[in-house]
């Protein structure tokens, strides 16, 4: 399993640990979306940042760019 991560609101006015997750996670601003592995460093890097992202589990092969 992984995990879509998509940015839905801006970083602007938040803590500069906050945009430093949010570059981290290589969120670009709102509207970009990335899919990072599952892991226990990513969840706890989303957590952070959970009011400004919308997070869904997905399937590895659903994850995989389409050719």
């Amino acid at each position: 399993m992984k995990l879509r991560v998509r940015q839905k609101a801006s970083n602007i006015g938040q803590v500069e640990h906050t945009r430093k997750v949010i570059k981290g996670l290589g969120l670009r601003g709102p509207g970009s979306e990335v899919v990072v592995a599952n892991t226990p460093s990513f969840r706890g890097m989303v957590k952070k940042i959970l009011h400004l992202v919308e997070v869904e589990e997905v399937a590895d092969e659903a994850a995989s760019p389409k050719s």
